[in-house]
Parts: structure tokens; sequence; C-alpha cells
């Protein structure tokens, strides 16, 4: 039997100063399926430079953009070019090298959300759709091990039919004007250029609808949403709140925030049903807590042996050895690298391998953006209170 050679990845963006593609690099090589083998890791091309050899990686491979990156990788024989291109740059750099990527044959990663507005995720959408190519999200939450035994009790009735959901995405760092203090992140997160027409909402908010819908497999039908700007100066939201009602008139309400002074990054979500609820949060990442009508409250732990398959399918070390958030990003890396495998085979990949976000999630998620931004914007969804007497 032939022996499989490791997938190779190039990356767009991650150089230096960046924080989340050295996140993508480390969650990429954890399990030893991908190689990172080239990049353009900045449109700098001095910063590139400085990055390939930080990362020792073959000067020959690092680019200083990446359509030189395409152009000079399809020039080498199949089995040496990259499988995979991995994009961690501003909203505002996703959709050209995402399509360029798939249009030339490459399989793609991109960090959320899917693009700057939601026109380009339209027609990004459709070229993903049209490919052969798989493409990956990285809606990062979808890959810790408990949100996984969440989603497979929730689909399998087991706290019945779902009645109320809350996720709560609470952030501090950005309680001042730090993007008028030379912080980079800040600068580019609270830059409608760069990183769209929503701020909080394009950067945690997403995550946060996202999970409500991977977790409870239900699509919201319909929103009333009221975002503002906290901190004088900004130009885009930093804190707002949405009431959400689902398909099956199931109601939610999802606030985020990056001003909550002190709050790090304790994401929550709470699904109840009419049997029992489930509520998960990211600073104990490794307990779900399993609420019943007739009994104690049950804490559920990663790494045990009464878990579903697709917790323990995205589970690395026994119970007690903490996993956190790059092995949640990981196990995104490692379920698309599997798909990539078993397509190769002609195989057909396990259903616990295709659960990775995608086009779908990317989609809705551009779709969330603009239609908060809209309700928010609307005068038509509050209510005066008005007492007469």
């Amino acid at each position: 039997m032939a022996i499989q050679k490791k997938l190779k990845m190039g990356m767009v963006g991650g150089g230096p100063g960046a924080f989340i593609g050295a996140i993508h690099r480390s969650a990429a090589l954890m399990d030893g399926l991908i190689e990172l083998t080239a990049g353009a890791f900045s449109s700098n091309p001095d910063k590139s430079k400085q990055a390939g050899e930080e990362l020792m990686i073959d000067p020959s491979r690092v680019y200083s953009s990446y359509d030189e990156m395409i152009q000079k990788e399809l020039l080498l024989p199949e089995g040496e070019r990259i499988d995979i291109i991995s994009i961690v740059t501003p909203n505002n750099v996703h959709f050209d090298p995402t399509k360029k990527a798939l249009e030339n044959g490459f399989h793609v990663v991109l960090d959320k959300p899917m693009t700057l507005t939601y026109d380009e995720a339209k027609e990004l959408y459709k070229i993903i759709k049209k490919s052969d190519k798989l493409f990956c999200l990285t809606h990062t939450y979808t890959g810790y091990p408990m949100i996984k035994q969440m989603k497979q009790m929730i689909a399998n009735g087991e706290i019945g039919t779902v009645k109320k959901v809350y996720v709560e995405y609470p952030q501090g760092w950005l309680y001042k004007l730090l993007e008028h203090e030379n912080n980079k992140q800040a600068e580019w997160r609270t830059d409608p250029a760069r990183n769209g027409k929503a701020g909080c909402f394009g950067d945690i908010g997403t995550h946060a609808f996202n999970l409500a819908e991977y977790v409870t497999g239900m699509q919201v039908a319909k929103i009333c949403a009221d975002l503002d700007i906290k901190v004088e100066g900004r130009p885009i939201d930093d804190d707002g709140a949405v009431l959400m009602r689902f398909e099956n008139n199931a109601s939610g309400i999802l606030t985020a925030s990056q001003v909550d002074t002190g709050c790090e990054n304790n994401l929550k979500i709470r699904v109840y049903g009419d049997k029992g609820g489930l509520e998960w949060q990211q600073e104990d990442n490794n307990s779900l807590v399993v609420r019943w009508p007739n009994k104690a409250a049950e804490t559920y732990r990663a790494g045990t042996g009464y878990l579903g398959s697709m917790a323990n399918e995205n589970t690395r070390t026994p119970a007690g050895h903490p996993e956190g958030y790059i092995e949640a990003f990981a196990n995104i890396y490692r379920n698309f690298a599997r798909c990539i495998y078993a397509l190769r085979k002609g195989e057909e990949p396990k259903a616990e391998w295709r659960d990775f976000p995608g086009a779908e999630d990317g989609i809705r998620g551009m779709a969330f953006i603009e239609l908060v931004l809209a309700s928010s914007a609307s005068d038509q969804k509050w209510t005066p209170f008005i007492v007469e007497k």
C-alpha cells in the first residue's frame, strides 16, 4: 500500500505581529497530517521574507504576494506543490485569494467571516459550489468536543423540542480607543474598510450566531437587533444585542460586546428544551452541564467513555487533561484533512469528519451581519414605553 504524504499548506497572511496566523499554524500541524510548505505572509515583501525565515520555510517558497504564490506553486509537479491554502488576513483580503485559490485547484481554509461584504459572500458562495475543492471556514468554537456533544444530544432529542436559546460573547479588550495606541489588532478590527460594516458583530457576534445555529441544528428565521457604539470616537459597533426567532418558533437572545471591561473570552451558550437543558462556556470548555426537571444537574466531562461519537472523535486526551482553543481549531483542520485524504482514495468521509464549517455557514454569517445592521438602524422594531394616566 502506498504511503500517504502529508498535505502541503501555503499561508496567506499571518506575518509579524499577527495573532491568528500562529493559531492556524499550530492547529494545522498538531496532528501530523499537514505541513507548512509555503507562504505569502504579508503584503510587505520584507515582512513576508522575515516570517519565512522565522518559520524556517524554504526561501524559494516564501512569496511577496498570494498571486505570486499561486502562479509559482502551479509550476511545481503535482506531488510537490501545495494542496491547501490557508487565508488568515483581515476581512478585506478574504474574497480575492479564496476565489483565485479555488479556481486554480487548491483546497481552502479561510478565517471567518467569509468576506468583507454580503455581495462578495454571495459571489464567493457560487464559486465554492462550482469548485471540486473543499472549503472550510474556521468558526473555531464548533471544534470543541463538548460543543459537539451538545449538538449530538440535541439532534438525538435528549432534551426534547428546543424552546429557548441564550448565547453570549463578552469581551472587554476594546474598553478604550486602543486603535489610537498603535495596537495592530484594534486598528484593523475597528476599521470599516478592513473589517467591514460591523465591528463587534462582524468579529464575535458572527461566532455567537454560528454557534447557536450549529448546536441546535435550527436556522434563525427572524431577528430584532440593537447595536451600539459605547466608546466615543469609534466608527463601528462595539456592543449589541439581538432577539432571534428560530424556524421552529423557538426564541433566542444573543449578546456580544467588546467593551465589557475586564471580561476575557467567555463565550457561553445555553439551550433549553421541553425535557431538559444544556449549558456550556469556553472558560470551562471540557464540561457540559445537563439539567433535568426532576433530578439534580449533571456535569459531563470531555475524554470520558460515556460521551457520543462526535465528542469522542474530537478528543485527544483522557479526562482531566485539559484541551482548549488550539485543539478546537485543530479539530477543524484535522477533519478537513481527513476529508481530503478520503476523497483522494475515492472513499466517502465519515460523518464526524465532514463536520466542519463551510460555505453555508459563511454566507449565513454575512447575511446575519447585513440584517442586524438593518434591524438596528430601523425605528420600527421598538414600541414606545408610554404610561397613560
